[in-house]
């Protein structure tokens, strides 16, 4: 029970770090193509955990094998489709609405872990996704009328992708060291970014756009903590917790993100805004409640009488 509470305090942070993020990378992609600037972010943080583990853990780098190479890639693949659509997504929507979007992975997870790894989805991970699900209707509504425009699309196809990268990570992380699949996964993201830049996007490798506060502040702060520290910190601790758990913590996310956007963009939050955090706030206390234990005392009880 202790090591499930400091794993949700430590994913609960982990979200709080991706939330805060919205706004800095929104700023950092209006100089730098959002492929490329991930492509950056991502081999900073590789090369710097790769250095990590051979100054620190250089036995560890003998266990890399085939096995922890398809199980980090694969891994990795969700994680790109995750940050690629994400990231191209908020150059057509706002940082809270990205970061809203981004939460229905909570509402996809417990689906897709019961579909690929067979764990039943518990009553309390139905009804908080259910009611998650409802606060983000209410933060996709624009004057009374529900409305999706193509940075929402975008960022839809995201929570796909992280929904999908949450589920494989509750699969590998109890069978191989938390660092070296964090390794794998991250430079498999930064290389499959390089090649779609170059494919994709108009270079802009000069050193005024690296020059400029916004774009290396962003770099910093999503490489080493967004990035390294926070993928370590999921890879380290989801093995304490189930997938549905993680997703619903993960819901916390959104509301750091139109927080930090209300503080440091001036985002303001309209009342459907207010109704949908406020759901998603409800989903998470929901979620946490022993509700399935209280119904199985409840029928106990009734046997007896």
């Amino acid at each position: 029970m202790k090591k499930q509470w400091v794993a949700d305090v430590s994913l609960l942070a982990v979200a709080f770090v991706w939330g805060a993020t919205f706004v800095v990378v929104q700023n950092a992609i209006s100089f730098l193509p959002p492929l490329s600037f991930n492509a950056v972010r991502f081999w900073l943080a590789g090369i710097f955990l790769l250095v990590w583990a051979c100054l620190f853990h250089r036995p560890l780098l003998r266990l890399v094998n085939q096995p922890v190479l398809i199980a980090g890639g694969w891994m990795g693949i969700w994680l790109f489709g995750g940050y690629a659509l994400q990231t191209i997504g908020l150059l057509y929507t706002t940082s809270a609405n990205a970061g809203f979007i981004t939460g229905l992975s909570v509402v996809i997870v417990p689906f897709l872990a019961f579909l690929f790894l067979k764990q039943k989805p518990t009553t309390n991970a139905v009804l908080g996704a259910m009611m998650a699900t409802v606060g983000l209707y209410f933060l996709t509504m624009n004057n009374g009328e529900w409305s999706v425009n193509r940075g929402d699309l975008f960022v839809f196809f995201c929570a796909i992708s992280f929904a999908f990268h949450i589920v494989i990570t509750g699969k590998y992380a109890s069978h191989y060291p938390a660092l070296l699949l964090t390794i794998v996964q991250i430079f498999t993201v930064a290389v499959m970014c390089s090649i779609l830049a170059v494919l994709f996007e108009e270079p802009t490798w000069n050193h005024a756009v690296f020059a400029r506060k916004e774009v290396w502040t962003a770099l910093l702060v999503t490489s080493l903590f967004a990035t390294v520290a926070a993928f370590l910190t999921q890879t380290n601790f989801q093995k304490y917790t189930t997938p549905a758990r993680v997703a619903l913590i993960f819901s916390m996310e959104p509301v750091f993100a139109a927080i930090t956007a209300y503080l440091w963009a001036n985002e303001r939050l309209s009342t459907f805004d207010l109704i949908g955090c406020s759901s998603i706030l409800v989903g998470m206390v929901i979620a946490e409640l022993p509700l399935s234990l209280w119904i199985e005392k409840r029928r106990k009880n009734e046997l007896t009488l």
